[in-house]
């Protein structure tokens, strides 16, 4: 139950990477998404977030989009990751990449995306998930699976394939506006590669090598 990794190239070398973190893993993500890629969903990635007493959860969702501000994921309001948002916006991102034995480690804070912002993704999504954003009360106490499958089929009466869903108001994205971003390259004998930009405010990013 352990692999030996073995980085292509020589491994990760600081003269390599781009001067901007998002740049970056620009590169990576593209690498990740390619044809042929080990990765079945590259764009996976765990969220981890805190509450107002410093209880830590960490739950696996779906980057939707990213730029040079950050990186953007969607979400129940009312789910607990949004509520432990809402009291300690402090959040970590981990791409966990290890069939190209590759990580991306995250630190950041997080921000509610504009409405705009949101019903334009919303709408783009297949239909079945929009009604799925309603039927589900993310995160909260249910009696069966057949009251979650009630209201999702009570949703697809009055809604049918070609009917507007609406955009739920408990409902939206959030922005990870990063203060580190870490690319891991694994290398043998545990002597992994380890590059960390740290931004200082407002716009200046320093690249760091850490011990593995």
């Amino acid at each position: 139950m352990r692999e030996q990794y073995r980085a292509p190239d020589g491994g990760l070398h600081a003269s390599d990477l781009a001067p901007h973190p998002m740049r970056q893993f620009t590169r990576w993500f593209q690498q990740a998404a390619a044809p042929g890629s080990p990765l079945a969903e590259p764009n996976a990635m765990v969220v981890s977030t805190a509450d107002a007493e410093g209880r830590p959860s960490s739950r696996t969702v779906l980057l939707k989009s990213y730029d040079d501000e950050g990186f953007v994921f969607y979400t129940n309001y009312g789910s607990r990751k949004a509520r432990e948002l809402a009291v300690n916006a402090w959040v970590a991102l981990l791409f966990p990449w290890h069939p190209m034995g590759r990580q991306v480690l995250v630190t950041g804070l997080a921000e509610r995306t504009s409405r705009e912002e949101t019903e334009a993704y919303f709408h783009s999504r297949p239909h079945g998930s929009q009604l799925g954003a309603w039927a589900s009360d993310q995160s909260a106490v249910l009696d069966s699976r057949d009251e979650l499958d009630a209201g999702y089929a009570e949703l697809a009466r009055r809604y049918p394939v070609g009917a507007a869903v609406p955009v739920p108001d408990h409902w939206g994205g959030f922005r990870v506006r990063p203060g580190t971003v870490e690319f891991w390259q694994g290398r043998e004998n545990r002597l992994h590669d380890r590059l960390r930009y740290t931004l200082t405010p407002p716009t200046t990013w320093h690249l760091t090598r850490l011990s593995p």
